[in-house]
């Protein structure tokens, strides 16, 4: 199934984030952890995939299990980070063949060993909207989703210049959006809002993680824009100091929990879960939601 034809139907959803293990004697353990997920009933499922290819085969075999074991309209993530167009036509011709109508796409990220240029890096598909663009003129069967910043890229020259580059992106092609994790949801409405006042009408999903502990939370900062409101980070400190990283968790899912009941209330059209591949971690905070 297409997934802009089933965010269409209105009914709110919630959508998961897997990435593939790299060794292959853990893959029965991940695809236990997705048949348990399977009780969510998600949308659908993305499965990461990395710079420059280079777990492109686990990608496409994750994707083809995931879809025949556990019944899920899967899309892959795609990165243009050191991709040629012959390169990316492949792999979109390989996922066509195993039945997937959906693809990600990303700009990508610099790869920790890549010591070159951007120019190289970024040669064949510099931003984001040249790779949708690609997709749509060589796959226009293909549903394109694409990434959002609700508190803006790191790399962006300013909010403003970053909302733009967003509106192109959609204009480039992209069917639907997926934000990056945040923690104060007043972030995302104000990004939808604003993005409407260029005139995108594009659905744009809201991407929560609850935090686990306060190392997992200054680990996660490293890798986003993320803001924690101030209250939030009291409550990890003060749980974290009296009772240790399992209370702190249990704050962290309580205000994720909180997050979801306000994005349904508010008319998000669904929220796009990043899992860490973790059953228990989704279903606690998900329970009693749907």
């Amino acid at each position: 199934m297409r997934i802009p034809e089933a965010i269409a139907q209105k009914r709110p959803f919630v959508s998961l984030e897997f990435f593939p293990p790299k060794k292959r004697e853990d893959w029965p353990a991940f695809l236990q952890t997705a048949r348990e997920l399977a009780g969510l009933k998600p949308l659908f499922v993305s499965v990461t995939y990395g710079a420059g290819g280079s777990s492109r085969s686990n990608t496409l075999e994750i994707c083809r299990l995931l879809a025949e074991r556990c019944g899920f309209t899967v899309m892959p993530h795609l990165t243009g980070v050191l991709a040629s167009p012959e390169s990316i036509d492949r792999f979109l011709d390989e996922i066509k063949a195993i039945g997937i109508d959906n693809v990600l796409a990303l700009r990508g990220d610099r790869p920790a060993a890549f010591t070159g240029a951007d120019e190289e890096l970024f040669a064949a598909f510099p931003h984001a909207a040249d790779l949708i663009r690609h997709i749509r003129e060589h796959s226009p069967g293909l549903a394109v989703g694409t990434a959002a910043f609700p508190e803006g890229h790191a790399e962006a020259r300013s909010f403003s210049s970053d909302l733009k580059v967003m509106r192109d992106k959609f204009q480039s092609g992209a069917d639907f959006g997926i934000t990056q994790l945040f923690f104060d949801n007043r972030s995302y409405f104000d990004y939808v809002e604003r993005l409407g006042e260029l005139g995108v009408t594009a659905p744009v999903i809201p991407g929560i993680l609850p935090v686990r502990s306060l190392a997992s939370l200054r680990f996660t900062l490293k890798l986003c824009n993320a803001r924690v409101p101030g209250s939030l980070i009291n409550e990890l400190l003060d749980a974290e100091e009296r009772e240790g990283p399992k209370a702190a968790f249990e704050v962290g899912i309580a205000h994720a929990r909180s997050q979801v009941r306000e994005l349904f209330e508010r008319g998000a059209p669904g929220v796009h879960l990043y899992t860490l591949n973790r059953a228990d971690m989704c279903t606690r905070l998900l329970d009693g939601l749907l």
